[in-house]
């Protein structure tokens, strides 16, 4: 069992995702994605901005790493200045989201929020980069802590900055 300092939940208090679920959760969880990026597309960003909770999300879009074909997907919205986060979390599951591996072949994506599209550039930050950034991704999103103390595996963290590719 892994344990991270800066995770403040431990995983003796949070309730496990039983793997006979996984299937049908990735299964929900790809369907409805892809109704909130159709929806929040078409609306421009006016309705399904939002997940359960509360928290604002974003579109993102990005080069398939195998396919090579253009993928987008609806992540919570995690802002800081001009640069913007993403945390490949998929809930504390035991692997990474397929997003995740997009990102890292192709780190050149864009970013849909409040109408407008930006092009940034993505980079996995390092453990002591993500142990700085978790208070300010917590205030956001505070379920991250959970998702963490969930899983062995690292929940990895991109940090994206504006870019011209």
């Amino acid at each position: 069992m892994v344990e991270y300092d800066y995770v403040k939940t431990k995983r003796a208090d949070v309730k496990a995702i039983p793997q006979d679920n996984f299937k049908t959760i990735k299964w929900f969880m790809k369907w409805i994605t892809a109704a909130n990026v159709w929806v929040f597309k078409k609306s421009k960003g006016r309705l399904w901005k939002t997940f359960p909770g509360g928290a604002e999300i974003c579109v993102v879009g990005m080069k398939g790493a195998k396919s090579g074909q253009w993928r987008e997907v609806a992540l919570i919205h995690l802002p800081e200045g001009e640069n913007a986060y993403l945390v490949a979390s998929q809930g504390g599951m035991e692997r990474n989201p397929v997003w995740y591996y997009n990102i890292a072949a192709n780190p050149d994506i864009t970013m849909m929020y409040g109408g407008k599209t930006r092009k940034l550039r993505a980079r996995q930050i390092s453990d002591e980069e993500k142990a700085a950034a978790w208070p300010h991704l917590l205030s956001i999103y505070p379920d991250f802590d959970e998702y963490q103390a969930r899983t062995d595996r690292n929940i990895p963290v991109f940090l994206c900055e504006p870019c011209e590719w």
